[in-house]
């Protein structure tokens, strides 16, 4: 594992939207080995009404996530940035196993060790119920490409 995970703190509007971009991407491989990887080992999180803390924890999260949220194809964005910390906002599309499409909607904020490491995860999440036509995110499972638009150009 490397010792740092760049770009690092303090952050720039700049440097944050590249980090963010990071964190979508690895987030769209649904590789909670890969995921975790990014994060403190004593990260602390509230994901909805979960609180893990460290990579475990973490990784048992994520893996009980993707056996879920089947299809997943996530759009962060940055919403605010300064110093060790990132405001995000997201939305990702997916699917049960019963077939029902579901767009979430989010916040995050984000707080970074000097390494660059995400020391702490608070995310606040809805869930609507969509039709299969009215889904936005049709990229190919894996990264979003660069010409995909994202949140804001989609009006989301």
């Amino acid at each position: 594992m490397s010792t740092t995970k760049p770009p690092l703190p303090p952050y720039t509007p700049e440097t944050a939207v590249l980090k963010v971009r990071l964190a979508e991407d690895a987030w769209n491989t649904r590789d909670p080995d890969r995921v975790v990887q990014v994060y403190t080992e004593d990260t602390r999180w509230r994901n909805r009404a979960e609180f893990p803390v460290g990579r475990d924890e973490v990784r048992a999260f994520l893996q009980r996530k993707w056996a879920r949220e089947l299809d997943y194809r996530l759009i962060k964005e940055l919403w605010a940035c300064g110093g060790d910390r990132i405001g995000v906002r997201f939305a990702y599309e997916w699917h049960d196993d019963s077939g029902q499409w579901f767009r979430s909607y989010g916040n995050e904020n984000w707080a970074f060790d000097e390494a660059g490491f995400m020391r702490e995860r608070f995310a606040s999440i809805n869930d609507l119920p969509i039709r299969p036509e009215d889904r936005k995110f049709h990229w190919p499972l894996g990264r979003r490409p660069d010409d995909h638009p994202g949140l804001s150009a989609l009006g989301l």
